[in-house]
């Protein structure tokens, strides 16, 4: 069932990188329809209608939404901030940090030594990338002399915007395990609420979305294969983008009911790290031998944390009981 994790994942990449190229601002209009589409999926097929009463109190899924769709739109709008996408990807794989962070804070969990280990292994790489980051905007060559401390005032503004977003849903994750602890697991139903009840909310971003539909109607015209419909090829990456992130959350739902939370997590880490290589080599960005050091602590970090290497020791040493008699 990774199949159409990973797929979904590396086709909505493509189409995300080459919309954001062509139209950086685009973020607001392209999860909009990602809300839409697959809140009327579910109105359909979960909801029934809406015959079908939620097995969650809907007032409970009013707060989580309202945490969702804000992690949602400050994530879209750190982009905007002088943040390059490799440092938002790498700055968002620092989840574990927040939610290890807030999890002592609010539920009063305490870890192992290898835990806190690898979260300031993950905390040491998300601070190499981010001052890195940081030296590069400061000597951007490109920018005017008078610019450059604004520039650098707007990149600190956004690293401050991923920093608020990454503790919100860490918050909105703790709020959805005390629900699913006293109302069951119900991972579909909360899909169809959390896109469903935030879509009133972008009304707040009507005249952006607005502003870049007309963009996209402006772009150039593009034949879609098979079935010779011609439309502007905006529409068609908005398109493609809104089917395969309906396959990817369709195949991380399969992957939660039939896999550990192990190789959910595991999953979930290398599509991160899948999705930085694509944006380096797409976009073309810096990418010192610092950034890469960073991203190395990030990955090795989030592997300790998911204790993968307990996994790996037992399968060994199955390998091993299996290799002696041929050996004898």
């Amino acid at each position: 069932h990774d199949a159409p994790v990973c797929s979904g994942v590396a086709l909505m990449l493509v189409f995300v990188l080459r919309a954001c190229r062509q139209f950086p601002g685009c973020g607001n209009i392209v999860t909009f329809s990602q809300f839409l589409f697959i809140a009327v999926e579910g109105f359909i097929f979960e909801a029934n209608f809406g015959r079908k009463r939620p097995a969650i109190p809907i007032r409970n899924y009013f707060v989580m939404v309202a945490m969702f769709f804000t992690v949602s739109v400050v994530n879209n709008y750190a982009l905007n901030l002088n943040i390059a996408m490799p440092l938002h990807m790498i700055f968002r794989s620092g989840s574990l940090i927040a939610s290890m962070a807030l999890g002592i804070i609010i539920l009063k969990k305490r870890y192992s030594v290898s835990k806190y280990s690898s979260i300031a292994l993950v905390s040491l790489g998300i601070f190499t990338c981010t001052f890195m980051s940081a030296k590069q905007v400061a000597s951007d060559s490109g920018l005017k002399e008078e610019d450059g401390p604004q520039v650098f005032l707007w990149w600190l503004l956004g690293i401050a915007a991923l920093t608020f977003a990454l503790l919100m849903s860490a918050r909105m994750g703790i709020f959805q395990e005390t629900l699913y602890k006293e109302f069951g697991k119900h991972s579909k139903e909360a899909l169809f609420y959390n896109h469903a009840l935030p879509l009133p909310g972008f009304l707040l971003l009507a005249p952006n979305i607005y502003h870049h539909a007309v963009l996209f109607n402006q772009s150039e015209l593009f034949q879609v294969p098979v079935i010779g419909l011609t439309l502007p090829i905006m529409w068609f990456y908005l398109f493609m983008n809104v089917i395969t992130q309906y396959v990817c959350i369709r195949g991380v739902f399969i992957l939660t009911t039939e896999c550990t939370s192990l190789t959910v997590t595991l999953v979930v880490t290398l599509r991160k790290f899948v999705s930085l290589i694509f944006s380096i080599l797409y976009f073309q960005n810096p990418f010192t031998g610092w950034h890469w050091l960073g991203t190395a602590f990030v990955f090795v970090g989030t592997l300790m944390y998911t204790e993968v290497w307990n996994s790996l020791g037992p399968f060994l040493a199955r390998c091993r009981r299996r290799r002696r008699p041929k050996e004898e």
